[in-house]
């Protein structure tokens, strides 16, 4: 019974290391293509405004990840020894949970107040 555990943690750990070697593939290629730029003397045009609403974004989709996979991973711990449910499996939902809170934190800490003109 509790090598199945083990298994699911495994498999959360390996889509992590997944989902972050193809980020770090995805940078690595964003940097080749900035180099060939630089090379023909041409410049990456930047976005106009930065807003934050792209962490906004982010973290909302990232929060409900999270709680979908909580919610979906929940009846794994029904006879388990845990309390509650909670296993080492929760891990695969509680990161995106709080990494996507965290990213709609930053937005609500860093977002400029609003001017009399509601602008």
């Amino acid at each position: 019974m509790y090598g199945n555990e083990w298994a699911f943690c495994f498999g959360g750990v390996a889509a992590y290391v997944v989902l972050f070697a193809f980020l770090i593939l995805l940078r690595y290629l964003n940097y080749k293509e900035t180099l060939a730029l630089a090379e023909k003397g041409l410049v990456r045009p930047q976005a106009e405004s930065k807003n934050g609403k792209g962490n906004l974004r982010t973290g909302i989709i990232l929060a409900s990840i999270g709680v979908a996979l909580i919610l979906g991973m929940l009846p794994l711990g029904v006879n388990s020894r845990f309390p509650l449910g909670f296993g080492p499996w929760m891990i695969i939902g509680l990161l995106p949970l709080f990494i996507g809170l965290g990213l709609v934190l930053i937005y609500v800490v860093s977002r400029e107040p609003k001017d009399k003109n509601g602008k």
